[in-house]
């Protein structure tokens, strides 16, 4: 909605026909422009055909890709959970990552221009989550392969980034709730707290999407940025090698280096 707010032609891309039309109808009620094409992220097929649908509907290629289809899986202790359960999750947070990447870097290096943004969600930037083991991989697995898959094709003029969102109130929030014990007190009162406040404003979270989208982030690629980082002095400044990468780089009180693995 954030993109087409600003003049872009948007295809949406889900299993869920409900949750399409809805939001195909909200962005048509401001007066964008949304293409709904109904598909698994998880086979490669449908969404390369999704991509030569908008390709052909909209007379251009893709020329931002935002990957934000994911399910929370099995909640609970791993060693709990069934194999169908992880493995269905896998194919969505992880390969349908890869399909969509996969279906539209080629247009994009051959128009020598794209933008790839990728929503880790919490379970990238945290160090550990217990209960959610498999989800927490996943989205840890993401940001690496963002990382790696942004120094492939920076040569063609292609920046690929991931998006850290903050903690947002969607139905993963009320599965938290409804699992109760099997999510950990933790991850309970944080669901709570989220369902009170709303969690994270969309403002802020569109605005970063906007500028990863934008010609002002040419330079910047391969990293993962949460929307309450210092990201705005990335328009006119570069950046740190070390900065903004899976495996982040502080400074202690006494001014030594301190590494802290995501």
């Amino acid at each position: 909605m954030g993109f087409a707010g600003q003049g872009a032609r948007v295809a949406l891309l889900a299993r869920s026909k409900a949750e399409l039309d809805l939001c195909h109808l909200e962005i048509e009620h401001t007066g964008g422009a949304a293409l709904r094409v109904r598909t698994d992220v998880s086979d490669y097929e449908q969404v390369s055909a999704a991509v030569e649908r908008t390709r052909v509907q909209f007379g251009t290629p893709v020329q931002v890709l935002v990957c934000a289809a994911g399910v929370l899986g099995p909640i609970g202790p791993f060693v709990e959970s069934t194999h169908k359960s992880w493995t269905e999750m896998i194919q969505t947070n992880f390969i349908g990552v890869m399909n969509a990447c996969r279906a539209v870097l080629p247009q994009m290096i051959e128009r020598r221009s794209g933008k790839i943004i990728i929503v880790s969600g919490v379970g990238g930037p945290l160090p550990s989550r217990p209960n959610f083991a498999v989800h927490s991989a996943t989205k840890t697995a993401i940001v690496r392969f963002a990382e790696s898959l942004a120094e492939e094709v920076e040569e063609h003029n292609v920046q690929v980034n991931c998006l850290s969102p903050g903690e947002t109130y969607t139905h993963m929030t009320d599965q938290v709730l409804s699992a109760g014990d099997r999510a950990g007190w933790r991850e309970v009162e944080t669901a709570r707290r989220v369902r009170l406040t709303g969690g994270m404003q969309a403002e802020k979270q569109i605005e970063l999407a906007l500028f990863l989208g934008s010609p002002q982030s040419n330079h910047v690629t391969g990293r993962m940025i949460h929307v309450e980082d210092d990201w705005k002095k990335l328009k006119n400044h570069s950046i740190a090698p070390e900065m903004y990468r899976l495996r982040r780089v502080s400074k202690n009180s006494s001014g030594d280096g301190k590494s802290h693995g995501s």
